[in-house]
């Protein structure tokens, strides 16, 4: 017995489906990267909008000791 029955199978994806695959990666990788700069070193890494700075702070310095003098004898 001999088998003289041969398929053929040609499979064809139309060939755009990895280059646009490449193409989302590529825009997803930037969209990352813009999102990790804005939180981490551009604008959005302030925890607030505002700021204000006081800068009438008034520290009171310890007084000087006092040197008693012996009396003399």
């Amino acid at each position: 017995m001999t088998n003289e029955h041969h398929d053929t199978v040609v499979v064809d994806d139309g060939g755009s489906g990895s280059g646009m695959g490449a193409i989302i990666g590529i825009i997803a990788i930037v969209v990352l990267l813009i999102a990790v700069w804005y939180f981490a070193l551009g604008p959005g890494s302030s925890p607030s909008g505002s700021t204000t700075n006081n800068n009438n702070t008034t520290i009171n310095p310890p007084a000087a000791p006092s040197l008693e003098v012996p009396a003399s004898s």
